[in-house]
């Protein structure tokens, strides 16, 4: 049986705090040249919400602006984020690359599932070649709810997938694996949350551990995973 993981991008394979701040900043330099804003830049509000799709981050950030002023914010921040990864700001987080030759090697379908847009997850794995690995990259865009379970649960659905596991940083991926009887593995990464990490099957501090729990997750699903 094949086993298939099925990653988050940001927090989870891509350390987005290194574009984050200078990319909002950005954006809101942007809004402050139209009169739009005239004070600090939110990033610790936005790094409280990170993980959930890019329209309710607006609405968090910019709760008193028009839909248009915020679609406009948005398509700045996706321009100036694609900008940084392409210029080589952005990483990876440690051992990605080894983990996922390890996971093809050994016989795992890898996939991706974010909250991120398309074209800035088609910059991370064209720039990083993750395509090498990656069966598939799947955005939030995809799909008219904006929720990751249904997202996971078309790739599910689109793969004839009966055993995986979802591994992400928050509790949006959490409830992903959960929502569709899989595996939650949570990463105790930069984004990650104590109490979010509590509600996952197991909690792991680099990915490398990866390579030792992937072979002991066939043939079990969510609900029988020792903690």
């Amino acid at each position: 049986m094949t086993q298939a993981i099925i990653f988050d991008m940001d927090g989870t394979l891509f350390q987005t705090d290194k574009i984050l701040e200078i990319s909002l900043e950005d954006a809101f330099n942007h809004l402050r040249n139209l009169n739009e804003w005239d004070s600090v830049t939110p990033i610790d509000k936005y790094r409280e919400i990170m993980g959930v799709p890019l329209p309710k981050v607006w609405e968090a950030l910019l709760p008193h602006h028009s839909n248009e002023i915020r679609e406009l914010t948005d398509a700045y921040f996706l321009e100036k984020l694609i900008e940084n990864i392409r210029s080589g700001k952005g990483a990876l987080y440690p051992n990605v690359l080894e983990v996922f030759t390890q996971l093809k090697e050994n016989d795992c379908s890898i996939y991706i599932a974010s909250n991120g847009l398309t074209e800035y997850l088609k910059a991370i794995v064209s720039y990083y070649n993750l395509d090498k690995w990656v069966s598939e990259t799947f955005s939030i865009q995809q799909i008219q709810t904006l929720d990751k379970s249904d997202l996971v649960q078309a790739i599910v659905k689109k793969y004839g997938i009966s055993n995986a596991a979802v591994v992400g940083d928050r509790l949006s991926d959490i409830n992903a694996a959960k929502d569709n009887g899989l595996v939650a593995i949570g990463c105790n990464f930069d984004f990650a949350r104590v109490d979010e990490l509590s509600k996952a099957d197991i909690v792991i501090d680099d990915l490398i551990e990866l390579i030792s729990i992937v072979p002991r997750l066939k043939g079990r699903c969510s609900l029988n995973v020792e903690r």
